[in-house]
C-alpha cells in the first residue's frame, strides 16, 4: 500500500500495537504518513526512532491530526498569530456538547487509554533516555491550576485534560524554538466538567482508573467492561448516528502576553486574548475532516511545509500552510472571541 501511495492515512489503533510497521513501510517506500494517535508514547518514540530515516527520504510523517490534536495545536499558533504583541502563555479549556441523545466513545480509544497509562513508566523512560533541554520560560510562569478548579469565564468547574493535547504542544514549540528563532509558549490544558458534582464524581472515577491501569488484572477488566468502568461513556458499539448528529466541541484558549516594546523579563502581562475552536462531533466528524485536511494540506501547500522531511506534530508541519483555512471552510471554525490590554 505504501509504495502505490503518495500520503497514507493511518486509522488504525491502538498505535502502540500497530502504528510503527505502517510508518516503517512509508519510509522505505518514500511515501508521507498521518495519523491521528491520542498516545504520547508511541508519537514520541517514532520521532525518536524515525526523524532522521524520514528526513533523509524526505518524507513527512505526522501524528496526532485528529482531534487529538490540531484544534489544540493550530489553536496555540492561531491565537499567537492574531496576538497584538508577544504571546507567552496559553491555558485551553474543552467543552463536549453531548447533545440530547447523550455521549458514548469506541472502546478503541478506550484502549489506547488503558495501555497508555498503564504504560507510563516507559514513556518517563523515553523522555530520559532523549535528554532534550527544558525550553526557556518566557515571562510571568503559567501557575497550574488545582485538580479541580473554576473557570469564571466559562461559568464551569474544570480538571486537567489527560489527552496528548499538552506533548503535542510542546513538541510544536520546541520545533518553532529551535527550527524557526520563535519564543516558546508556556501551555496548559484543561476540560470543563460543569457543577462540581460532576467535578467530584469524575475526579473519583479517574483515581479509581488510574488505580486499575497499575495491575495486569485491572487493565484486563477495564478493557473488557469498558462500558461498566466508564459510566456508560465508552462501548464496543460506539455513538449512535443521533449522538454523533447532535454533538460538537468548543475549545476556549485564554492567552497572555505583551505589548510590543514591553519585556516579558520583569514585568507581568499586560495583553489578554480569548480565541475559540468549535466543530462537529470530536471523533467520528471533526477528526476525519482533520485528518483529510492535513493530507489536502501536504498535498498542495508543500513550499510552505518544512523545508526537509521528518516526524513532526501538526503545529510543526503546518504552522506556516493554509490548514486554518482550510478547516475553518469545512466547519472548524477559528475565531477571536476577546482582545485586550490589562
Amino acid at each position: 500500500m505504501a509504495k502505490q501511495a503518495t500520503v497514507v492515512l493511518n486509522c488504525v489503533g491502538p498505535y502502540r500495537f500497530y502504528g510503527e510497521p505502517v510508518v516503517k513501510a512509508c519510509i522505505e517506500s518514500g511515501t508521507s504518513c498521518i495519523d491521528i494517535s491520542g498516545e504520547p508514547q508511541f508519537l514520541e518514540l517514532m520521532h525518536w526512532k524515525y526523524h532522521e530515516k524520514a528526513a533523509e527520504k524526505g518524507v513527512y510523517i505526522i501524528g496526532s491530526s485528529g482531534f487529538d490534536s490540531i484544534p489544540a495545536d493550530m489553536g496555540v499558533i492561531y491565537t499567537k498569530n492574531k496576538m497584538n504583541g508577544t504571546l507567552t502563555a496559553v491555558e485551553s479549556f474543552l467543552t463536549i456538547n453531548p447533545g440530547p441523545e447523550g455521549l458514548c466513545i469506541h472502546d478503541g480509544t478506550w484502549k489506547s487509554a488503558v495501555y497508555g497509562f498503564g504504560d507510563r513508566s516507559q514513556l518517563k523512560k523515553l523522555r530520559n533516555e532523549s535528554k532534550t533541554k527544558p525550553l526557556p520560560i518566557v515571562g510571568a510562569k503559567l501557575k497550574r491550576r488545582w485538580p479541580v478548579s473554576y473557570c469564571r469565564e466559562l461559568n464551569s468547574y474544570s480538571i486537567p485534560f489527560l489527552g496528548v493535547d499538552v506533548s503535542v504542544v510542546k513538541r510544536t514549540q520546541r520545533y518553532l524554538h529551535e527550527n524557526l528563532e520563535q519564543l516558546p509558549i508556556q501551555y496548559a490544558a484543561y476540560v470543563t466538567v460543569g457543577g462540581i458534582t460532576s467535578a467530584i464524581k469524575l475526579m473519583f472515577a479517574g483515581l479509581f482508573f488510574l488505580l486499575f491501569v497499575k495491575f495486569g488484572i485491572g487493565r484486563q477488566l477495564l478493557v473488557k467492561f469498558p462500558w461498566l468502568f466508564s459510566f456508560g461513556n465508552f462501548s464496543k458499539q460506539g455513538p449512535t448516528q443521533k449522538q454523533i448528529d447532535t454533538a460538537s466541541f468548543t475549545m476556549t484558549f485564554f492567552g497572555q502576553g505583551y505589548s510590543q516594546g514591553f519585556t516579558p523579563e520583569k514585568n507581568k502581562p499586560n495583553i489578554r486574548i480569548c480565541t475559540q475552536v468549535k466543530g462537529p462531533e470530536a471523533g467520528y466528524v471533526a477528526t476525519p475532516i482533520a485528518m483529510v485536511q492535513a493530507a489536502m494540506t501536504l498535498l498542495n501547500d508543500a513550499s510552505d511545509l518544512p523545508k526537509v522531511g521528518g516526524v513532526f506534530t501538526p503545529g510543526a508541519a503546518f504552522s506556516r500552510t493554509k490548514l486554518i483555512d482550510r478547516l475553518h471552510k469545512r466547519g472548524i471554525e477559528f475565531s477571536v472571541i476577546s482582545s485586550s490590554e490589562v
